[in-house]
This record gives C-alpha cells, structure tokens and sequence, in this order.
C-alpha cells in the first residue's frame, strides 16, 4: 500500500458542475487505488467570455489553457477534460496520462415537445462549427444560431430563447443528469473526435502522478480516439473547422470501423470517408482517411475554411 508520505495527487478543473462531476470521477477512482487527492477548481478564460464565438477566440484550446498555465506553474498535478476540448498538439512538457472508458458519442437535439418543424423551418442553436454544418447540410432551409457557455447556461437559455432546440453531448447532460424527455438522438450526425471520453493530463517528469493516473486508461478509447483525433490533425493543421470522427472497435473481428467528414461551413459541401480496417492497421488509420479527403477537394475547402475564420483585425 501506498506510504502516507507520498504526495496528493492535486486535480484541476474548471469550476463548471461538468468539469467538477469528472474531477471527482477521476479523484474516486484515485482514491479507491488507495492515492490521496485534492481538488483544485480553476476559472476558465471560455467560461469568462462568453460574448465571442469560440473560434474568433483564436485558440483551440480556451477550455485547456487555463489548466494547462495552473499545472506548468506547479498549482496541481492533474487536469481532467473532456477529450473533444483539448487541442490534438499538447503544450511542451504535457503529457496525456490516462484515457478513461468512454461514455455515450452522440449528439442529441434537445427540443420544447414539439418537432414539426424537423419538416419545415426551425431555428437551432449551437456554437459548434461542426455540429452547425452537419445540421445545415441536412436541413438547408433551417437557421442556426450560436449559444455557449457550460451545460447548464445553454439549457437554460434554450428555455428562455424560442428556438425550436439545440444540439448538445449527450455525454455531458447524462453525467449531470440534465438530459430531459424531450431529445431526439441525433445518430446521423457524426460526433467531434473523442466525443464521450474523459483525458487526465500531467507533467511529463511526474512519474509519481503518471504511474497513479495511468491505471485508468482505458485502451479501446485510448485507441479510438487517437484515430479521431489523427484524423483532425491531418485535416485541420491548427484551424478550426467543421470535422466529425468516430472510430469504433468490433472485438467479433477485431476490425476499426471508422467514419469521418468534413464540411463547409455553410454545410453545403460535405466529404465522408467511410472505413473497416483490421485493428493492426489502427496507428495510420486516421491520418490516411484525412489524406484521402484532403487529395479528393478537402484541401481546397479547408483553404476555403480558414479564409474564411482568419480573425477580422
């Protein structure tokens, strides 16, 4: 067993109920392996601003930076975050210690009770490039407008707006048990890479904190979501735009079903590779399904796409 002089372990997050829901996810499953742990909430800067879109913000990472300068700076040991927020490049000196078993990848349209106008015109919310696009390339007479903030803001400014509904992870409401009735899931939208998966981070010289986290790595999603996040690497070259992946392991054949698409932002253009590979093949998997789109007119749209987003000075 552990000595008692051996250090806690200290967990940053941010402060929002999800962010603290899967800090003490991370901190039980620490403390039943017998470490001790402390809390450590710290505010994010995408948490302060909410006035600008996400991507004019400039940084892929606004939900990790915070945590990122809290654990360079030595104020905590661990930081837990949902996968799909943190950037595919990770700061120097970080190291991506555990990928735990990952929760449900859809996306869900949560609605008001009434979805005729699924078959008319609707007004949907969302501040998600991707899920903007997807939802425009299947209903292109439909409006979407942009809505942030952490779970509990969008839903309640879902109720206070008369929108017809809006696009969330269903991980995220499930964990905080906020998924109302009224939710349709969305099984044709393809999910942000690592949808559904929670990442420890630490430094790359704590062994200490390395050895302990690496204990809840769960392999299946380590591996599935380095092809999703290979695939938007390959794809996106440090911009944001509008990609969806998914990779799922079939252990009756051990094969890698994989699926991933890029989009214009107006949803009009769309390209999807579809692919079943054998789990041997898993390590290039992501980045050759991104050449493959890229070689076929996505790297026109992605010049397009960057265009675009470039920051209006």
């Amino acid at each position: 067993m552990h000595k008692v002089t051996e250090k806690t372990i200290r967990i940053g997050t941010r402060d929002s109920e999800l962010a603290l829901w899967q800090a003490h996810t991370v901190q039980k499953k620490l403390n039943d392996l017998g470490y001790k742990t402390e809390i450590v909430a710290v505010k994010s800067q995408g948490d302060i601003i909410l006035d600008k879109p996400l991507y004019e913000l400039g940084i892929t990472g606004i939900f990790t930076k915070t945590l990122d300068i809290a654990m360079i700076n030595g104020e905590v040991d661990i930081a837990v975050h949902s996968m799909k927020d943190v950037p595919t490049a990770l700061p120097i000196g970080i190291v991506q210690a555990a990928v735990l078993e990952r929760a449900n990848v859809l996306d869900i349209l949560v609605h008001k009770g009434n979805i005729d106008f699924l078959n008319t015109n609707g007004t949907i919310a969302t501040g998600s490039l991707r899920r903007q696009a997807q939802w425009l390339n299947k209903y292109p007479n439909h409006t979407v407008t942009d809505l942030r903030g952490n779970v509990n803001t969008r839903m309640q400014k879902l109720q206070d707006n008369d929108w017809s509904g809006a696009v969330f992870a269903a991980a995220g409401l499930e964990r905080i048990n906020l998924k109302p009735d009224t939710f349709i899931n969305l099984d044709w939208m393809i999910p942000a890479p690592a949808q559904g998966a929670m990442v420890v981070v630490a430094m790359g010289n704590d062994n200490y904190t390395i050895e302990a986290v690496s204990q809840l790595n769960d392999i299946e999603t380590e591996i599935c979501t380095y092809i999703e996040r290979q695939f938007l690497r390959t794809l996106e070259g440090g911009c944001t735009a509008p990609i969806g992946a998914l990779a799922k392991y079939n252990q009756n054949d051990d094969t890698i079903e994989f699926q991933g698409c890029l989009l214009s932002l107006d949803g009009r253009q769309k390209f999807e590779i579809k692919k079943v590979v054998d789990i041997s093949e898993w390590k290039k998997l992501g980045f050759h399904s991104a050449q493959e789109i890229l070689e076929n007119g996505g790297s026109e749209l992605m010049f397009e796409i960057k265009k675009q987003l470039k920051p209006k000075v």
